[in-house]
C-alpha cells in the first residue's frame, strides 16, 4: 500500500471516529451524501459540494474551541451546496422549457405560414368571383339606391302624416280631459301650450298669496283643476316649478305638489322643483308629459 493510501485510510478512520463523536458532522455528512445520491441534483454543483465536503472535514477535524466557528461554516457551505445544486437543476429545467418553447413557436409560425397561403389563395379566388359579378352588382345597387330613395321619399311623408296624427290625438286628448277636469272641479284650468317638454301650464301670481308660497282661494281651485285634468290622463307624469327668489320658488312647487298630492294625484307622478324670479305673470309652471 503506498504512503497516499494509508494517509487517505488514516483519514477516513479519523473523520468515521469524529463523526461518531459529533453528531453535527454525521448531521452534515448525511446531507451531503443525500445531495450526492439524489438522481437530479447528484451530479450538479461540483464545486460547491466539494468545498461543503471540506468545511465538513476541517470542522471535523477543528480543536473544541474552534468548533462553533468551523461549524458556521460548515453548515453554509452545506447549504450553498444545496442552493446551487437546486439552482443548477431549475436552470436545466428553464433550458429544457426554453428549447420546448422554441419548438412550439417554431412549429406555430410553419403553421400560421400554412394558414396565410390558404387564406391567400381564397382571397384570390374571392376576389375572382367578385370581379365576375362586379358589374351585375353595379347594376343591382343602381337599382337598389333608386329604389332606396323612392322609399324613403315614402317613409318620409307616411312619418310626417303619423306624427301630425299622433300630434291631433294628443291635443284632442288633452282637450277631452280639459273638458272633463273643469267639469269634474267646477274650476277652469290655466290656458297651456305644447312644447317639445310636454303640455306646459302656466300659473300666474295670483295663484298665491302675495309675496307667499301659500295658494290662495283661487289657487286651491286651480290645484284642484290640475289634480282632475291628471286623473283624466292616468298615464302622464308632472313637473312643477315654483318661481321665485331665496328659495320661494322652492317652496310654492312643494304646496302646490302637496295641494295635488291631497286631491288624489300619486306623489311618484309628481316632480317639485324651484326655479328663478317670478313675476305677475308666471308664479308657476305644471309641465304634462307621457
Amino acid at each position: 500500500m503506498s504512503r497516499t493510501l494509508v494517509f487517505a485510510a488514516l483519514a477516513a478512520i479519523a473523520f468515521a471516529a469524529a463523526a461518531a463523536e459529533n453528531p453535527d458532522v454525521a448531521r452534515l455528512s448525511q446531507r451531503l451524501a443525500a445531495l450526492r445520491a439524489d438522481p437530479q441534483l447528484g451530479g450538479l454543483a461540483p464545486y460547491e459540494r466539494i468545498q461543503a465536503q471540506q468545511a465538513v472535514d476541517a470542522f471535523a477535524r477543528a480543536k473544541r474551541k474552534q468548533r462553533e466557528e468551523f461549524l458556521y461554516l460548515a453548515e453554509k457551505r452545506v447549504e450553498i451546496a444545496e442552493t446551487a445544486a437546486r439552482t443548477a437543476e431549475a436552470k436545466r429545467e428553464l433550458d429544457e422549457l426554453d428549447d420546448v418553447r422554441r419548438d412550439l413557436m417554431v412549429e406555430a409560425s410553419r403553421q400560421e405560414a400554412a394558414r396565410v397561403r390558404a387564406e391567400n389563395e381564397r382571397l384570390r379566388i374571392q376576389a375572382q368571383i367578385q370581379a365576375e359579378e362586379a358589374e351585375r352588382l353595379r347594376l343591382a345597387a343602381e337599382a337598389e339606391a333608386q329604389a332606396r330613395l323612392e322609399a324613403e321619399d315614402t317613409l318620409t311623408a307616411v312619418a310626417g302624416q303619423q306624427a301630425a296624427r299622433l300630434s291631433a290625438a294628443q291635443r284632442k286628448e288633452a282637450q277631452l280631459a280639459r273638458e272633463e277636469a273643469e267639469l269634474v272641479s267646477g274650476a277652469k284650468l290655466p290656458s297651456s301650450k305644447f312644447e317639445q317638454r310636454g303640455e306646459v301650464f302656466t300659473l300666474a301670481g295670483s295663484v298665491f298669496e302675495s309675496g307667499s308660497a301659500s295658494l290662495s282661494a283661487s289657487g286651491k281651485d286651480t290645484a284642484g283643476a290640475i289634480a282632475a285634468y291628471l286623473a283624466a290622463r292616468p298615464k302622464t307624469r308632472a313637473r312643477i316649478d315654483g318661481y321665485g327668489d331665496g328659495g320661494l320658488g322652492q317652496r310654492r312647487a312643494d304646496a302646490l305638489r302637496d295641494a295635488l298630492v291631497a286631491a288624489g294625484v300619486g306623489r311618484s307622478r309628481l316632480q317639485a322643483g324651484g326655479k328663478g324670479k317670478a313675476t305677475q305673470a308666471r308664479a308657476a309652471e305644471v309641465v304634462v308629459s307621457p
